[in-house]
């Protein structure tokens, strides 16, 4: 059983991937993933991906490996396929408060690795991925960032910031989905019905952050076109401030970040 792609791995995020792959022009006959119980992604066979549950056949013959398992797992993971690993294969990890170094040593070997951190809308090719990488050129870095540029936006950091993009980009959508919930509740007590209302908060969240990606303009710059004086948005959004909502927010990215820096493996 031979690919060009080995996906150790097929949850949701593995998943997600493989489907982004077709998007970026690559073969599903060309990719191989991998899953303990292949029931749970037999789904993908009419896709015409290849399944697997050995995962050393599986990334020996691959140009490209993503390892999207739990961080739980990793350890086993790299001691079971590191044999079949060679210098000129890419290893791609997805996994959550692993470094480029921690998988390097497991290793005990000089391979090309990218780390990625999406978040959870790239299950609709709408992510915020940020990508770190070690021992690999800008051409492997290159290769990666075309993947993950057909399941949403990339942006190459250092590795040092990987723990603070966990938190703006990976938890950060639970921040945004906790506002738009907050204002649905707003807007079921002004009459509306919960779907109305949802609907309402959710479309415009969307079109407010398209705002800044087209303009690429400053929130405040957007917030000032919409204020007027004495106005019902001027009026709500400094009693919002008075609440303490963007000191809450900050706070409460600031909080996550602590406690990812504390999370003991």
């Amino acid at each position: 059983m031979t690919s060009k792609i080995a996906i150790i791995g097929g949850g949701n995020l593995g998943s997600a991937i493989a489907l982004g792959l077709l998007k970026s022009k690559t073969k599903a006959s060309d990719i191989i993933i991998t899953r303990r119980n292949l029931a749970k992604i037999d789904h993908l066979k009419k896709e015409g991906f290849q399944l697997a549950t050995d995962n050393v056949k599986a990334t020996k013959n691959a140009s490209l490996v993503f390892l999207c398992v739990q961080p739980k797992q990793i350890a086993n993971l790299l001691n079971e396929i590191k044999s079949s690993l060679n210098a000129k294969q890419i290893l791609v990890s997805t996994i959550t408060g692993v470094s480029t170094e921690e998988i390097a040593a497991h290793l005990g070997k000089k391979i090309p690795i990218v780390r990625a951190m999406p978040n959870t809308a790239i299950a609709i090719g709408k992510s915020m991925t940020c990508l770190c990488a070690k021992d690999a050129d800008e051409k492997h870095l290159a290769e990666v960032q075309k993947i993950f540029n057909a399941l949403g936006e990339t942006l190459v950091i250092e590795e040092r910031l990987m723990k603070a993009a966990t938190v703006l980009a990976a938890s950060g959508i639970a921040f945004a989905m906790r506002y738009i919930r907050a204002a649905t509740q707003g807007g079921i007590q002004m009459g509306f019905d919960s779907e109305e209302a949802q609907l309402i908060a959710a479309q415009t969240a969307s079109g407010a952050a398209s705002l800044l990606l087209s303009r690429e303009s400053h929130p405040e710059m957007e917030i000032d076109k919409v204020t007027t004086p004495e106005g019902c948005t001027i009026a709500g959004l400094n009693e919002m401030e008075h609440q303490g909502l963007s000191s809450a927010l900050i706070k409460g990215i600031i909080t996550s970040f602590d406690r990812i820096n504390n999370i003991k493996k």
